[in-house]
């Protein structure tokens, strides 16, 4: 859940609030004195976590690689989507008869 923050008009008071994305905007402010109007802020985001092991060569390979992997991937594809012609045959000769 990301930190939204947020300025008062009223107390002039800027505040952060952690909310869900789905949850509406605050309309007023949390101060029990003053109770003013809110504008959300636009933030600059949060800085990227990285969990895990770490990086793979693999992770990031050239345009060159990767196209000539789709085109393998699509042959082979090719080739397993096709029936043999004798399966084709057999097949309509039972359904005639």
């Amino acid at each position: 859940m990301p930190t939204y923050e947020y300025e008062c008009a009223k107390c002039k008071k800027t505040f952060e609030i952690f909310q869900s994305m789905k949850d509406e905007p605050l309309k007023t402010c949390p101060d029990k004195k003053c109770k003013g109007k809110v504008k959300r802020l636009l933030g600059t985001g949060a800085g990227l976590i990285f969990k895990g092991s770490g990086f793979y060569i693999t992770d990031y390979r050239s345009e060159s690689y990767k196209s000539a992997a789709k085109k393998e991937s699509s042959a082979g594809s090719d080739s397993k989507s096709s029936k043999p012609a004798s399966e084709s045959k057999s097949r309509s000769a039972k359904s005639d008869g």
